[in-house]
């Protein structure tokens, strides 16, 4: 009974839990895939998978004494009867048919075992030592994690983008049919289309652009000198100023929505893209503030003091010299500003009343309605969520690089 303790108790363990997960994503993409529904069987693919974790530990005993296989055999027919008790681990119809059962199969077997592989390879049949034990739960909560977080990222944008692909009659007929029919051809982008064409949304993108570069110019503008001040130059209030900076986060956006709209309709900045330009950077000028400073920390004094005893002034030093060694955190601060203008909403919702002076994510609002079809809503979805993707994919090491950068002084 060397098996039933910790190493086997935990690779059963381990081998169900990770089998109920992979029996999940399975059903999800084959179903989102292709349209044919498949479902999970929860206790079946427990069963196989606890099973499946007791015998790749069982395997590492030395020798094949009948002892050790006895909980083995055990489990197995405990696999066996969950399976026919509560059916196959993946359960089809005949809508699903034959090779894609066989497909679904397939990939439950390899997504079980070779990660189960993995996730126990030190892990012994019998005692095992603290070390090889938190090992194997911490192979198996990263994977978890992994599957996890990509599914709640991954299947609300699969979904967003099948929709949009999807024909006004494929809608009505079956809304959950997430798979797509490649027989339309160009046809499968006629939402998108229409958005350009009925929709304005070339304006809404360029108008969205130019408020944005608008934004991380004056947030840069205003958030540099700032920062240097707070983070070189010695004054009263210095230290408090410091800790202050981020305060304005502490109050919620929709508490000040009311002012802000009745100030703005006083002075006629309603309607006009000059209103977005005073506001969007008072969101945005704390944050970045509390970025830059930390960065400054970070550059020797001396380099500075350099500057400074071979003539050149405060203003030259920063331009000379602070701002190139920092163009890391300002490539960072402008990538999350913009993102952070490109994708507000509140403001623009609030303060913009004139569809031909809409921002992206008004005009995308403006898609939700019962007398525009859904697959035109999640086009224009997409639109909005695509460009400042590829943005963030494409120059992401730099955002990482300038946030780390001012975390060790010197």
């Amino acid at each position: 009974m060397n098996l039933l303790r910790k190493g086997g108790v935990t690779a059963w363990i381990i081998g169900a839990l990770w089998a109920v997960t992979m029996s999940i994503c399975v059903a999800i993409v084959i179903s989102f895939s292709t349209g044919r529904p498949l479902a999970p069987t929860l206790l079946s693919a427990a069963a196989l998978g606890g099973l499946a974790g007791l015998a790749l530990v069982a395997r590492k005993g030395e020798g094949l004494a009948l002892g050790r296989w006895l909980p083995v055999g055990g489990a197995f027919l405990v696999a066996i009867a969950a399976h026919i008790w509560d059916g196959p681990a993946m359960r089809g119809t005949a809508e699903t048919g034959a090779l894609w059962m066989a497909v679904a199969w397939a990939g439950f077997a390899a997504t079980v075992a070779g990660p189960l592989l993995v996730m126990l390879k030190e892990l012994q049949p019998g005692p095992n030592s603290r070390h090889d034990f938190e090992a194997a739960v911490i192979r198996f909560l990263t994977g978890f994690g992994y599957v996890f977080f990509t599914a709640i990222v991954a299947i609300p944008f699969y979904v967003m983008v099948m929709t949009s692909l999807k024909s006004q009659q494929a809608l009505l007929a079956n809304p959950l049919d997430f798979s797509i029919d490649l027989s339309r051809g160009t046809d499968l982008f006629r939402s998108y289309v229409e958005l350009f064409r009925d929709f304005n949304f070339g304006r809404y993108m360029a108008i969205s652009a130019f408020v944005s570069v608008a934004t991380v110019a004056i947030t840069i503008l205003f958030s540099v000198p700032g920062a240097y001040a707070v983070s070189r130059l010695r004054f009263s209030g210095q230290a408090v100023m410091s800790r202050s900076i981020l305060l304005i986060y502490m109050v919620p956006m929709i508490v000040l929505a009311l002012p802000i709209y009745i100030g703005f309709s006083m002075l006629g900045l309603r309607n006009s893209v000059f209103g977005l330009l005073l506001i969007y950077p008072v969101t945005t000028i704390p944050v970045a503030l509390y970025m830059l400073q930390g960065y400054f920390r970070g550059i020797p004094a001396e380099i500075e003091e350099a500057g400074l005893m071979d003539g050149l002034s405060r203003l030259k030093v920063i331009w000379k010299i602070t701002l190139p060694l920092s163009l890391p955190a300002l490539a960072s601060v402008s990538l999350y500003v913009f993102m952070i203008a490109w994708n507000e909403f509140l403001l623009a919702f609030m303060l913009l009343d004139d569809p031909s002076k809409f921002t992206l994510t008004r005009g995308v609002a403006m898609l939700n309605s019962s007398e525009i079809p859904r697959q035109h809503l999640m086009a224009g979805a997409v639109i909005a969520t695509v460009p400042i993707m590829v943005l963030f994919l494409g120059l992401e090491r730099f955002m990482t690089r300038g946030l780390t950068a001012g975390s060790v002084k010197g």
